[in-house]
């Protein structure tokens, strides 16, 4: 629930059920989580990391649901399961849950729009070049600056996060998976992530230094970014 936009509840309170229904992200979240949830419970069922099928089902989706959402809680250590259970769990980072929810990350709406966006490129570009086809979302055509926005966005999130990962290998001496890992986590607002950050460990071994510049990315990913990176542009400074 806390993944949900908040606009939803209030259609709901409001009795407007054909607005929930229609909503474009919220059908999306319901598909990722149930896809995300239902691979990695496979994955470690099949590999015998659980006997159980409802010990793997519960302790996939507990950890898949609480990084989507960005909660910051673990009930196991993932790092001793399968690397394709792990993978799962690096994708699920970068996601993030709606747009207007209590969630950090990237967010879904903007994945939704880029995967839209492409598939209308290739469709005009192979099979109807002279059509106009517009992108939908919740049955609406979306106006081009907000794709183009929604592309720039995903595309700062890239560079800010190889960027971050480079820094943080100079700065600490530290691997390139727990320089990675950390920038991920502080972005994306996590908490825990891979290596020597991992669920059984913490940050307390990091430098000051690194702790300022993850504290910094923190601040960045939970403000959106561009609120924070216009403060970087003199022109903004001059209005």
């Amino acid at each position: 629930l806390g993944g949900m936009a908040f606009m939803l509840f209030y259609h709901m309170l409001k009795g407007e059920w054909n607005l929930v229904r229609i909503n474009t992200e919220l059908r999306w979240y319901a598909i990722i989580v149930g896809f995300f949830c239902g691979i990695s419970t496979l994955i470690l069922w099949m590999n015998g990391t659980y006997d159980r099928f409802f010990d793997a089902l519960r302790h996939a989706s507990f950890q898949i649901i609480s990084l989507l959402t960005t909660t910051g809680f673990t009930t196991a250590d993932y790092e001793l399961w399968p690397q394709s259970a792990q993978m799962l769990l690096y994708v699920v980072c970068f996601i993030g849950a709606c747009a207007g929810s209590t969630t950090s990350g990237i967010k879904i709406v903007h994945f939704v729009i880029i995967w839209k966006y492409m598939v209308t490129t290739i469709k005009k570009m192979f099979f109807q070049p002279r059509t106009i086809l517009p992108i939908l979302l919740n049955q609406r055509a979306i106006d081009p600056f907000a794709v183009n926005l929604s592309i720039c966005y995903f595309i700062a999130n890239i560079f800010l996060v190889l960027g971050g990962s480079c820094v943080m290998v100079l700065l600490d001496s530290m691997d390139f998976q727990t320089g990675m890992s950390s920038v991920i986590a502080a972005v994306m607002n996590v908490g825990p992530g891979f290596g020597d950050v991992g669920p059984s460990e913490n940050y307390a071994h990091i430098s000051a230094a690194g702790k300022w510049f993850l504290a910094w990315l923190m601040l960045v990913g939970r403000l959106e970014m561009f609120s924070v990176l216009v403060l970087l542009f003199p022109s903004f400074w001059k209005k």
